[in-house]
């Protein structure tokens, strides 16, 4: 307890200093965990991000999960993308780790006490801020899997739900793992929400909740056509990020005996 409430005064302090000090250099701090994230992910091909609790254990049944759909994902081509720490986001990336091809990325953040790096990155970075981190954490992903986890993941459960439910962004799909765990907050999504009009009927449907990761992986693949589309309607075909998504579609397409065009 005294070592949770000595870490609650280091996050403190740090906040009060960075964000509230009115200092003007503070900005250059935050212009560096975007300008380092862009730098670092920006080229990546499709990627799917994992949430999920730092406090899971090697035992837990959501644990070994998570490792069997983080090799499904690598082993489709698919850059994983976790918040770089222990618990749910290791097994993650101990899951795409072994796959040849894809980077297994960790996302940390500098905190005083839970966050430590896991050993599963191929590729990683630290950030200062929480807010930057989200950004890097969604901007580069095709799918947003959540496990069960606290308030941070419950926090980015509904961050990625805002963002699709106001089209910041298009195509992703958002699949929650643990039907046991969410479906009471599906409930009172279902029950409470929508009757009362603080959601529409096809925001619910925004949620897929599935223990299938078989399911997970394929719906996943899918969706690199509306991705591509997607890209296409804004006028995104000459990207990078374009690109490396065609090439991926093209060369699934291939390997699967299809025509692509």
């Amino acid at each position: 307890m005294e070592r949770r409430r000595e870490a609650q005064r280091i996050i403190t302090k740090k906040y009060a200093k960075d964000i509230k000090s009115a200092d003007p250099w503070s900005v250059f701090k935050i212009i560096a965990d975007f300008v380092h994230g862009f730098d670092e992910l920006g080229d990546l091909g499709p990627s799917v991000t994992v949430f999920g609790s730092a406090r899971t254990d090697k035992e837990n049944r959501y644990y070994k999960k998570a490792v069997i759909l983080g090799d499904k994902l690598g082993a489709a081509g698919f850059n994983v993308i976790t918040g770089g720490g222990p618990g749910i986001m290791e097994a993650a990336n101990k899951g795409a780790y072994n796959n040849p091809n894809i980077e297994s990325i960790g996302l940390n953040i500098d905190l005083p006490m839970e966050q430590t790096a896991n050993p599963f990155v191929t590729k990683e970075r630290t950030f200062d801020y929480f807010f930057s981190r989200k950004v890097m954490l969604v901007k580069y992903s095709i799918a947003y899997v959540i496990f069960p986890g606290g308030y941070g993941t419950l926090d980015e459960l509904f961050e990625a739900l805002t963002l699709i439910q106001t089209k910041k962004v298009s195509g992703v799909k958002i699949f929650v793992v643990g039907i046991e765990f969410f479906q009471p907050l599906m409930d009172f999504i279902t029950t409470k929400l929508l009757p009362a009009g603080m959601i529409d009927a096809e925001d619910v449907d925004l949620i897929t909740l599935t223990d299938d990761l078989d399911h997970i992986a394929e719906q996943i693949q899918t969706s690199i056509g509306v991705q591509i589309q997607c890209l296409e309607d804004v006028g995104m075909k000459n990207t990078a990020y374009y690109n490396s998504l065609s090439a991926f579609f093209k060369h699934r397409d291939i390997s699967e005996g299809k025509d692509s065009q």
